[in-house]
């Protein structure tokens, strides 16, 4: 009897860690339709691949994520000059 208590609390341990693991940390539910001054943001990045909806989070100078949708070209402008590969953009 214990040892079948106990190999049925591994495999729940097992399970439940991989349900964690697995699930995504970053998805947005709701966009902001307006943009922000570009010196609000601090960083910006898109949100996991298995998210429902895709989109950019970005990051302000106070601590907040706001949610931009994909296809806001703004949110592609300044996600584009911060990952800038070659250092060139105005980024810091």
């Amino acid at each position: 009897m214990k040892t079948l208590c106990l190999t049925l609390g591994l495999l729940l341990i097992v399970f439940y860690s991989l349900g964690i693991s697995t699930f995504p940390g970053n998805c947005c539910f709701h966009f902001r339709g307006m943009e922000l001054p570009d010196k609000r943001v601090t960083y910006i990045t898109k949100t996991h691949i298995s998210c429902p909806k895709k989109g950019f989070i970005i990051h302000t100078v106070t601590g907040r994520q706001i949610c931009f949708n994909q296809s806001s070209v703004w949110a592609q402008r300044i996600y584009t000059q911060i990952h800038n590969s070659d250092g060139s953009g105005w980024w810091k």
